[in-house]
């Protein structure tokens, strides 16, 4: 059985050991990659290309209670993962939350002039439709 360790209560000083004092003598393999992973695959997911393609822009308050929701529709030959990116940097952005739902992009509150400028900036031709 094990002993367990208790730290003094009487006032003495406490002897402390550093569990990861043994790495300090251990050589690491070298890096794979100079850049951050992260930002690598942002830069691989969303390169702007000369034209990608129409998206629509929509305001929409039906069924949400009143609040406003910002939903972009119409990619065509865009994977999950590139949408994922997307959707981040739109949320980043706008400093709101968002989802992807059936192919579409939808963050929170009245954020179109911050999305199309990001959607812009990947290629697309943003275009604002409905009310």
């Amino acid at each position: 059985m094990k002993e367990k360790k208790r730290l003094p209560t009487s006032g003495e000083p406490i002897a402390w050991t550093r569990p990861f004092a043994v790495l300090k003598d251990v050589a690491l393999p070298p890096a794979l990659e100079t850049r951050p992973r992260a930002v690598a695959r942002e830069a691989q997911l969303i390169a702007p290309q000369k034209s990608r393609g129409r998206v629509d822009i929509i305001r929409q308050t039906a069924h949400r209670g009143g609040k406003t929701v910002t939903v972009v529709t119409g990619f065509t030959g865009i994977g999950q993962a590139e949408q994922e990116a997307l959707a981040k940097d739109m949320q980043k952005a706008c400093g709101a939350g968002g989802t992807i739902k059936d192919g579409r992009i939808e963050i929170q509150g009245d954020q179109r002039e911050v999305v199309a400028r990001i959607l812009t900036d990947a290629g697309f031709r943003p275009v604002f439709a409905g009310g």
